[in-house]
C-alpha cells in the first residue's frame, strides 16, 4: 500500500498552525528534538494522509458488496449526515484532547514521559487536521447549511467545556490524568478508528490507517507509565500509589464507556455500512480489553512486590487475592487496581444517574452514594465544575425535580464560542504573509463563555 500526503489550502493550514501556537506551544521543541527521542520513527509532518489500496467495496450493512462512496453527494442524505457528524465529532475530540493535556503536561516526573505525551499531542493535532481535510475536500451542502469556513471556525473555537463529547470537557488535575486518559480514552479512539476503517465513505476509510498507527503510540504513552507507577508503588514509592491510579480509572472509565454512545444504539451506522458493530458490541469489546490492561498492571505489581516469584506464581497469587478479596503473600485486595462496574458514575446511556458503586453495589440513598464517590474519585476532580454539575443533576433526578432524559440533555454540549480560529466572523485570520487580521467581534481568542 502507498500513502499520499495532502496539505490543506493555505489559509486553513495556517489556521491550525496559529491554533497550535496557543495550545501546543512546545511543538517547535518536539520537532527540533524528534531525532533525539524518536530516532527510529519517521519525522513528524503536519498534513493529511490518504492510504491507497483500502477495500473499495462496502464491507457491512444493507449495501454490503457495492462500491464505497467517493463523495458525499452520492450517499443517502441521512447516511451523509451521519458521516458529517462523525467527522466533526472526531475533529472536536482531537483538538479537545490537546487542550486537556496542556493543562498538566509540565507536571510529569520523568522527561521521557513528558515528551511522549507531547508527541501524542502533536499527532492529535494531525488527526484534527485530517478531519478538517475531509470536511474541506467534499461538498456537504446537501446535509448542512453551514459553510466550510464556519465548520472550521466552530471546531477550532471550541474549548474545554464546549466540545461535543463529555470526556473532552473535563479538566486534567495531575499527570496521572494524562497517562490514564491515553490508556483509557485513546483506547476508545482506537476502537472507533478501527471501525471507521471499514466505512462505506471511502475518504474516511483511507484516512484511518495512519491514524491507527499513531494511536498505537498513544496507548503506549499511557500504559507504559502506568506499569512503571504500579511497580514503583509495589516497592513503596511515595509518589504515585495504586490508589491514585484506581481513582483515575474511576474518573475516566465511565467517560470512555459513554463515548461509544447509548448501549441500545448504533444500528443505523451498521445499516449504512459506516461501522461493523453496534454500540453495545463495541463497548463490550472495549471493556474486555481494558480488563486485560488492569490484569497486566496487577501482575506487574505482584511481581515487583514478590520479585522471586515467576510470572505463573504471581498470577496464582493475584487470582487468590481477587477470589477471596483478602490478602495473600502480603498483597491485599485494596493494593490492586480494579475495573469499575460499567454502571458506576454514568451520566449517559442506559445506566445514566443510577446509584451504582464502583464495585457494583447499589445504593438507595443519594447522600450515601455521594459519600461513596467522595471516597472513590480524585480530590482535585471533585473540586471542579464537572463533578459539581453531576452532583446537582443526580440530586435533581432522584428528588423528582427532573427526569433522566432531561438531565442527559443538560450535560455539557456543543456551544458556538469565539476563539483562536482564523475564520471570518469572530476570530483571527492569518493572511498570506503570516501576520494577523482580526475579524469583527474578535476577542483575541478569549470566548465570552465556555459553558
Amino acid at each position: 500500500m502507498s500513502m499520499r500526503q495532502v496539505e490543506l489550502p493555505k489559509k486553513y493550514h495556517q489556521a491550525i498552525v496559529k491554533w497550535s501556537e496557543r495550545y501546543l506551544p512546545d511543538y517547535g521543541f518536539l520537532i527540533e528534538s524528534w531525532d533525539k527521542y524518536f530516532p527510529r520513527d519517521p519525522e513528524f509532518k503536519l498534513c493529511a494522509y490518504r492510504e491507497a489500496g483500502i477495500c473499495t467495496k462496502i464491507e457491512c450493512g444493507e449495501l454490503e458488496g457495492q462500491p464505497k462512496f467517493e463523495v458525499a453527494g452520492k450517499m443517502d442524505p441521512e447516511q451523509a449526515g451521519h458521516v458529517l457528524g462523525a467527522i466533526r465529532a472526531q475533529a472536536s475530540t482531537e483538538f479537545g484532547s490537546i487542550q486537556q493535556h496542556q493543562l498538566t503536561l509540565a507536571r510529569a516526573q520523568e522527561e521521557e514521559e513528558q515528551v511522549w505525551i507531547l508527541r501524542m499531542m502533536a499527532e492529535e493535532l494531525r488527526h484534527g487536521y485530517q478531519m478538517i481535510h475531509l470536511l474541506l475536500e467534499d461538498d456537504w451542502s446537501d446535509v448542512s447549511d453551514v459553510s466550510e469556513e464556519d465548520m472550521v471556525e466552530q471546531i477550532l473555537s471550541m474549548r474545554t467545556g464546549s466540545h461535543i463529547l463529555g470526556a473532552f470537557n473535563i479538566d486534567f488535575d495531575s499527570f496521572v490524568d494524562n497517562v490514564t486518559f491515553c490508556a483509557l480514552i485513546d483506547r476508545v479512539g482506537k476502537f472507533q478508528l478501527a471501525m471507521q476503517k471499514m466505512s462505506s465513505y471511502q475518504p474516511m476509510a483511507e484516512s484511518m490507517p495512519q491514524m491507527l498507527r499513531e494511536e498505537a503510540f498513544h496507548l503506549a504513552a499511557g500504559v507504559v507509565p502506568l506499569r512503571r507507577y504500579m511497580e514503583k508503588a509495589a516497592r513503596g514509592s511515595y509518589c504515585v500509589s495504586s490508589e491514585d491510579i484506581q481513582k483515575a480509572f474511576n474518573k475516566w472509565f465511565p467517560r470512555g464507556l459513554e463515548m461509544f454512545g447509548d448501549e441500545r444504539g448504533g444500528g443505523t451506522n451498521v445499516r449504512f455500512g459506516l461501522k461493523p458493530m453496534k454500540n453495545a458490541e463495541a463497548q463490550t469489546a472495549y471493556v474486555e480489553e481494558v480488563a486485560r490492561v488492569v490484569r497486566d498492571l496487577n501482575v506487574r505489581f505482584v511481581r515487583a512486590r514478590l520479585p522471586k516469584f515467576s510470572s505463573g506464581d504471581a498470577q496464582k497469587v493475584l487470582d487468590k487475592v481477587l477470589e477471596h478479596r483478602g490478602t495473600e503473600q502480603g498483597i491485599a485486595f485494596e493494593d490492586l487496581v480494579h475495573l469499575p462496574n460499567t454502571s458506576f458514575f454514568r451520566r449517559r446511556g442506559v445506566p445514566a444517574f443510577e446509584l451504582v458503586g464502583w464495585d457494583g453495589n447499589a445504593f438507595d440513598d443519594v447522600d450515601a452514594y455521594l459519600s461513596h464517590l467522595t471516597e472513590r474519585l480524585p480530590d482535585a476532580y471533585r473540586a471542579g465544575r464537572d463533578f459539581k454539575h453531576y452532583v446537582e443533576l443526580l440530586t435533581r433526578v432522584h428528588s423528582g425535580e427532573t427526569t433522566v432524559a432531561d438531565a442527559k440533555r443538560e450535560m455539557p454540549t456543543l456551544t458556538r464560542v469565539g476563539g483562536v480560529c482564523p475564520c471570518s466572523k469572530s476570530v483571527r485570520w492569518v493572511n498570506g504573509n503570516g501576520s494577523d487580521t482580526v475579524g469583527q467581534g474578535s476577542q483575541d481568542g478569549v470566548p465570552a463563555s465556555i459553558l
